[in-house]
């Protein structure tokens, strides 16, 4: 059976690039639509509407239909001003819900493969001096973090009731072109030569991913043979502190970051006064992940360093 692929989340940040990057290697790809209107997310794939009133209720078979694998990306994320009066249930329905219907439908199409963008926030806001691994506990601290872990959980379900081969992947966060979410703020920060209060937060360390690595991650998770029913985590595989990254930013664009020497106690306790803990714990705290299990098993390493995804980010940059 020649390989098909169906890719939810096609006109988001990581699926556009996803999908040109499998049409690229000649991958033949379906991408499914909730609305008939509109411009289609990528030229030359073909596209399959998806019946819903709600995500919670989309009926998946006619995007299924041919297809031998599914990568499932769709999702609510990078919510930055949350405005839902119940954040938990409108996570809980996008990402909960609509992932295990699409696992059940896929089952029923006899698909060989699921795999699931989950995040490295199952685990969790950070680490102590101990990076995370795919034994690491589960323990979310947002509602972001706690639909993926739950879509998890309903996933294993659907595999262990139906056969479905399920494999899932957590990225820590994702750097590109037109970054969304923080590293877009940031990004457009030091572009801008805006003042961070950041040049003393050397000591922390936190894991990333260049989008090129995880699109090469989830093809490879497509039909390696290793991969079925497996957790992999994903990073570039160099772990660096704010200052480091803001800096090595500047010199992707070719500009110093104006970095102000304020002591990290001092950021930390006024984070603390003005609500921004969570903003304070991704800026100041420690999150590296151990990609050590991804690497052994699938015999994969990241494409791209570090400095090479940061050019490919600021490459995409807009002249402010």
């Amino acid at each position: 059976m020649t390989m098909r692929i169906l890719v939810t989340g096609a006109s988001g940040f990581v699926g556009r690039r996803l999908v040109s990057e499998l049409l690229r290697r000649r991958v033949p790809v379906r991408v499914a639509l909730r609305h008939a209107s509109g411009t289609p997310a990528v030229a030359d794939a073909s596209y399959a509407q998806v019946h819903a009133q709600g995500l919670a209720a989309a009926d998946w078979a006619d995007a299924m239909h041919g297809c031998t694998h599914v990568i499932h990306l769709a999702a609510r994320a990078h919510v930055l001003r949350e405005s839902h009066e119940d954040p938990d249930l409108a996570f809980h329905s996008a990402n909960v819900l609509n992932s295990i219907a699409c696992a059940k439908a896929a089952a029923r199409a006899r698909v060989q493969r699921f795999v699931f963008a989950s995040s490295i926030g199952v685990h969790g806001h950070g680490t102590g001096d101990t990076a995370l691994s795919v034994h690491s506990a589960i323990a979310p601290e947002t509602p972001y973090g706690r639909s993926k872990a739950a879509a998890e959980s309903g996933l294993a379900t659907v595999r262990n009731d139906t056969g479905l081969e399920l494999t899932v992947v957590r990225p820590p966060l994702v750097y590109g072109p037109q970054a969304p979410g923080n590293f877009g703020v940031l990004l457009r920060a030091v572009q801008r030569g805006l003042p961070l209060p950041l040049a003393c937060v050397t000591q922390n360390r936190r894991s990333f991913v260049a989008l090129d690595n995880l699109v090469d991650l989830l093809i490879t998770c497509i039909d390696h043979p290793a991969a079925a029913n497996q957790t992999f985590l994903v990073s570039d595989g160099e772990d660096l502190s704010t200052a480091d990254l803001l800096r090595r930013l500047g010199r992707a664009m070719n500009r110093p970051a104006r970095l102000l020497p304020v002591p990290p106690a001092l950021l930390q306790a006024g984070a603390a006064l003005l609500g921004k803990r969570d903003m304070a714990q991704r800026l100041l705290g420690n999150l590296q992940v151990d990609i050590t299990h991804t690497r052994d098993t699938l015999g994969w390493t990241p494409p791209l360093s570090v400095d090479d995804g940061l050019r490919r980010a600021v490459a995409g940059l807009q002249t402010p």
